[in-house]
């Protein structure tokens, strides 16, 4: 794949850039985490820019942008803190109704994301199954006319202002079944609340929820694999989202430590915060590496393959991140603990990163679950059954996740 941007990617990324940095101000994002409802206006300008139809087909009124194209245009949004749903629905809503094969669905849904009206939202954990993907708590039964639904869903990212969830759920036999439920359905309960880093997750409570043949969307090994595709494409815009973020806390503590002054020279004269900052670039730089490395997993044919970028992309992510973060802070003193700077909002979106789509731990169990040997490139794997969907995270503290990582590191190098 070619990442030397177009000239077109330039020029959106050259105004979003500009948009970004008019509309997504420091005062803007405070009045905004107090606010459960969606901005508006920020929802209209993201569709007018273009971006949340960025890689939906022409057919359906989007743009139909290859993968490179999350790129540039995710790294600006995470330069900007910009906290609307554009990668819960326009990546990852977006890729599991292209993939689920349901036609009618994606001519209802499709053109509604891109220009903004219909905001979808993915629902697949589910209480107390950590990073599971394969539902077994939610249950979807044959109906009179249809399907009924009966379950509850956590950590639905941005759930609470959604227009309609996909569903996943078991159905009888235990496979997988994918299901469209609009906002005003009967029978659905909605908790929303806010996150660490001023976005937004709901829980769902399905009890009964009536449905018709229409709102099946994939079902069987289809739905497993367009819920897969979704949080894959969702995790190479994260990964774009915080090299963006790291880029812009690394040009804030540079500019801070410049401006400060001690022993009538500025801070950033003294050699031994210049190594700091050399670490926050180089955490930045592989940071941004990764994300070109997940982006272009996307189109990788190999399933193997493709699994483990993607989960070697989103650990670097969470690890530069947290890296940059904590030394943004650092350097910035005792200013850097409070809430009258910046500096805490990227932190804290930093640190969510690794919680979302999966954290650490969880893709260090993807990737050990994954064969080791190389796979005959005339063969491929590309229908190969994922054999992580099954696996869960195990429940540990930071210091044990720390400590086993680190060991399963050191046997596998020997």
């Amino acid at each position: 794949m070619d990442f030397v941007l177009s000239d077109e990617q330039r020029m959106l990324a050259d105004s979003l850039r500009r948009r970004v940095g008019e509309f997504w101000t420091l005062s803007r994002r405070r009045r905004a985490r107090t606010e459960a409802a969606l901005d508006a206006d920020a929802w209209s300008a993201l569709a007018e820019l273009g971006v949340l139809g960025l890689t939906i087909s022409p057919d359906h009124e989007g743009y139909g942008e290859d993968p490179a194209s999350l790129l540039p245009v995710h790294v600006e949004l995470g330069r900007g803190l910009v906290a609307e749903p554009v990668i819960p629905s326009a990546v990852i809503a977006a890729t599991v109704l292209a993939q689920a094969g349901n036609h009618d669905a994606q001519a209802r849904w499709l053109p509604g994301i891109a220009s903004g009206e219909a905001i979808l939202t993915l629902a697949y954990l589910e209480p107390g199954r950590r990073y599971a993907v394969r539902p077994a708590s939610t249950h979807a039964k044959r109906g009179a006319s249809g399907w009924v639904l009966d379950g509850e869903k956590s950590a639905v990212w941005h759930g609470g202002a959604a227009t309609a969830w996909i569903v996943s759920a078991a159905d009888e036999a235990g496979e997988t079944v994918l299901l469209m439920v609009p906002r005003d359905t009967p029978g659905v309960a909605v908790l929303d609340t806010p996150t660490l880093d001023a976005t937004r997750a709901a829980r769902l409570t399905l009890t009964g929820v009536q449905l018709d043949d229409s709102a099946l969307l994939a079902h069987g090994h289809a739905a497993d694999t367009a819920i897969e595709a979704g949080l894959h494409w969702g995790i190479a815009a994260l990964c774009a989202h915080a090299a963006g973020a790291m880029e812009q806390l690394l040009a804030m503590t540079v500019d801070y430590l410049r401006t400060r002054k001690q022993f009538n020279q500025p801070l950033a004269a003294f050699q031994a915060l210049q190594h700091k900052l050399a670490d926050m670039a180089i955490a930045k730089e592989l940071a941004l590496s990764m994300a070109y490395v997940a982006v272009a997993a996307l189109t990788e044919p190999d399933a193997t393959e493709r699994r483990r970028r993607i989960s070697a992309a989103k650990i670097e992510a969470a690890r530069a991140g947290r890296l940059v973060g904590q030394l943004a802070v650092q350097l910035h003193g005792g200013m850097g603990m409070t809430d009258e700077l910046e500096v805490g909002d990227y932190f804290k979106r930093l640190t969510a990163v690794d919680l979302v789509l999966g954290d650490t731990a969880h893709h260090y169990a993807q990737m050990a679950a994954l064969p080791l040997e190389v796979p005959d490139p005339g063969r491929g794997t590309a229908d190969t059954k994922d054999p992580t969907t099954e696996r869960t995270a195990p429940t540990t503290t930071a210091s044990t996740t720390t400590t086993s990582t680190t060991t399963a590191g050191k046997e596998r190098t020997a």
